[in-house]
């Protein structure tokens, strides 16, 4: 049987998953915030229930923010910066006396759709997450692909392509370069674009909700779905996936999939595209199911 684990910064969710995918049992509990041990503990407190419940050895699959350093082996680029610095697979496999695996969230996010998702039966799957920050993995033919810095699939923090005169030189990123993807398609970039305009909600749910009637919400939803298309354009020339699955609170959006494929064509370097855009089928399950597919038959690629 598999153990997933998806450690987020506000909560920590596990899964019990059968060897055919079935979920047996789920947990979820809050993340020891700035408790890099508590962190580790709680971990190890959810393995040993899932365990329990199993009574059957269990492979156990971790999905993080941040990666692991190829360089160091630590944790970097977490946004729970707590972990950062740390060992975190070894550390675990010290305390749990067994291998863990551990991958980028957004990288679990991918294989989950990949392997019984969305994205089933197909061989490059990109995963694109559109929340409060922007994300991506690349799973070709159900093995995660990391890269040689670790980074593969973070679109986020490219340059939105085929810039406006009125959009350079974009907003600043916290990573500290302006003009990033995610500046332009992260939940707080699509708020603060519509409240720049005058608008007074406060949620990226709110203004797609409020686009059927409100002419603000409209002309800031059309301009993100611009901006998607563009950026979903460039993976496209570059991987040449054959889906690409969204996640994410802003994946909801139904008119994404209604008109990014249709923008998106312009800035493709083909006379067709044959890629299709779709909604993710495990919502916000794919981190942790993805975690747990990380011990599958097949290694992920370095």
């Amino acid at each position: 049987m598999r153990i997933g684990i998806d450690l987020g910064g506000t909560k920590t969710e596990a899964i019990l998953l059968s060897p055919t995918g079935n979920e047996i049992a789920r947990k979820r509990v809050a993340t020891p915030r700035n408790d890099y041990s508590g962190t580790v503990d709680t971990i190890v407190n959810l393995v040993r229930e899932m365990e329990s419940r199993a009574q059957a050895p269990c492979s156990v699959g971790v999905a993080t923010p941040g990666a692991l350093s190829p360089a160091s082996g630590l944790i970097k680029n977490a946004n729970s910066t707590w972990l950062n610095g740390h060992a975190l697979n070894l550390d675990l496999e010290a305390a749990l006396e067994q291998p863990v695996r551990i991958a980028n969230d957004a990288n679990c996010f991918a294989l989950s759709e990949a392997v019984d998702g969305a994205a089933t039966n197909t061989q490059v799957v990109f995963g694109a997450i559109l929340g409060t920050g922007v994300g991506g993995g690349l799973v070709i033919g159900k093995r995660v692909l990391l890269g040689r810095n670790a980074v593969a699939g973070e679109w986020g923090h490219n340059p939105l392509p085929w810039l406006d005169n009125d959009e350079r030189p974009g907003p600043k990123c916290f990573c500290g370069q302006q003009g990033c993807i995610e500046t332009f398609l992260s939940g707080p970039a699509l708020v603060s674009s519509y409240q720049k305009i005058g608008g007074t909600l406060t949620s990226a749910k709110a203004i797609a909700t409020a686009a059927i009637e409100d002419a603000q919400a409209q002309f800031i939803l059309a301009r993100y779905v611009n901006h998607l298309a563009r950026a979903l354009a460039q993976v496209i020339n570059i991987l040449d996936p054959d889906v690409i699955v969204l996640g994410g609170g802003l994946s909801n959006i139904e008119l994404l999939y209604e008109r990014v494929p249709d923008l998106w064509h312009p800035y493709i370097f083909s006379d067709q595209v044959g890629t299709v855009l779709k909604r993710n089928h495990h919502g916000d399950s794919g981190g942790v199911r993805g975690a747990a597919w990380l011990w599958d038959s097949q290694k992920s690629w370095t």
